[in-house]
């Protein structure tokens, strides 16, 4: 999975569910306003 980045500075943000934040410039960021792109793991038969 790709990793989020701060829209302010472009570090790595933590992985939030809901909110990410920003170590580097201390900066909270909804997930909703992250681009993030979320692609599921492909199904496997059992």
């Amino acid at each position: 999975m790709k990793t989020a980045n701060c829209p302010r500075c472009h570090h790595e943000l933590d992985e939030g569910p809901i909110m990410y934040r920003c170590a580097n410039c201390r900066r909270a960021v909804y997930a909703a306003d992250v681009e993030n792109e979320y692609v599921p793991a492909q199904p496997v038969a059992a």
